[in-house]
């Protein structure tokens, strides 16, 4: 945890307190910090700042001179569709994309995702690998998630409103690399007739990428995507696992 954040009720003007176990095993284990000490904390849905250390019991730390003045880095334009995986590699994808900064991401079902998947315990925790996402990257601001259990339906019904600023799928089989989809892309238009604005020209990144489960995307489910306007790329001639490939694609956008 690079931060502690707390939800708004355990928050009382310049006073706050921490009491679930895991963060106060970590402040005093990990970090062994004692009172009188400053800690990074923030508000869940907030701001970030700092507090004193006034007291610490074993099930519960006392805040005071709480400081949240600053604002959360700001999420990525970005929403990930992701073919439900392993429930093993969930937590680590969770919390990866939410270290990221995506601002929403879609569990959706794919051919190759086992039906037992669904009915993982790892779903009810989804909330709790936000959180370790949040705290690891010093954030405050949780993505939304959805999930969604029938792809045909969910990909003719509703991927084309999620589609703001171009689209791409991961396919390691594309004859088009991610690089050349982004060298392809024009420059923002306003840019291009006003030279002297600020607005800096378009990275060219999509706004929408779907990344497939181990195994990646059948043919059927490509081409059912690439109606919607979803473009296949690839990131290199190596197959990638699913945590892997989130990790290389979406670190394009803080680059």
């Amino acid at each position: 945890m690079n931060c502690i954040l707390l939800p708004a009720e355990n928050i009382v003007h310049e006073t706050a307190q921490i009491n679930t176990l895991l963060q106060v095993r970590h402040v005093t284990q990990i970090l062994d910090a004692k009172v009188g000490e400053s800690l990074k904390i923030g508000q869940i849905g907030g701001q970030l700042g700092t507090a004193i250390i006034e007291s610490i019991t074993q099930d519960c730390i006392q805040l005071r001179d709480v400081q949240l003045t600053i604002a959360p880095p700001p999420k990525l334009d970005l929403t990930v569709i992701l073919a439900l995986p392993r429930p093993k590699v969930l937590r680590r994808l969770i919390m990866d994309m939410t270290a990221l900064g995506v601002r929403h991401i879609i569990l959706i079902n794919s051919y190759r995702t086992q039906k037992s998947y669904w009915q993982s315990p790892m779903l009810e925790r989804l909330d709790e690998f936000v959180l370790e996402g949040l705290q690891q990257s010093v954030d405050t601001i949780a993505p939304s998630i959805d999930l969604k259990k029938r792809f045909k339906p969910f990909v003719e019904d509703e991927l084309a409103n999620l589609v703001t600023n171009g689209a791409i799928v991961a396919h390691p089989y594309s004859t088009q690399s991610f690089a050349q989809y982004i060298k392809k892309q024009p420059l923002d238009k306003l840019y291009l007739d006003h030279p002297d604005s600020k607005k800096p020209p378009v990275s060219g990144l999509p706004s929408l990428v779907c990344i497939g489960a181990e195994g990646g995307w059948i043919d059927y489910e490509i081409a059912l995507l690439a109606t919607q306007g979803c473009e296949p790329v690839h990131i290199g001639p190596r197959i990638l696992r699913t945590e892997a490939a989130v990790n290389a694609l979406l670190g394009q956008w803080l680059l």
